[in-house]
């Protein structure tokens, strides 16, 4: 159970200890969420020949968990999140959709500084934090 008056967790970005997740971590979520938009693309398109398909239900599936959950199932799994940089709480519908797109376009998500911020987490305001333990 949570405590209701343990104070609350400092914003990423004003956290002088903050410490992302191994690139390891990311990465095997990502490659969770991979396999689920293979198996849900089957449902309405071939995803060997179609390849938009699984491309699609990854931009959408990081738009609705992200947005309101703030995490993948992959991210689920693999016990981390992504929230607000500026504040740490949930990032919204918009932003994450924009943060998949820019995931889906690769290069963005390899441009990182030296908190594991790809382009698309900064210009979405995001980041990937270790899940708090429940």
């Amino acid at each position: 159970m949570t405590n209701p008056h343990a104070p609350a967790p400092a914003p990423p970005a004003t956290d002088p200890d903050f410490t992302p997740p191994s690139l390891g971590r990311r990465f095997g979520a990502l490659v969770i969420d991979w396999v689920l938009c293979l198996l849900a693309s089957r449902f309405f398109a071939d995803p060997v020949r179609d390849g938009w398909a699984p491309v699609l239900v990854l931009v959408l599936e990081y738009a609705f968990f992200l947005g309101l959950f703030a995490q993948t199932p992959g991210m689920y799994i693999t016990r981390i999140r992504c929230v607000a940089w500026s504040d740490g709480g949930r990032i919204g519908l918009v932003r994450a959709l924009l943060r998949g797109l820019l995931l889906a376009l690769v290069v963005p998500a390899l441009i990182m500084d030296e908190h594991r911020r790809g382009l698309h987490d900064r210009l979405t305001n995001s980041v990937t934090t270790p899940a708090p333990h429940p």
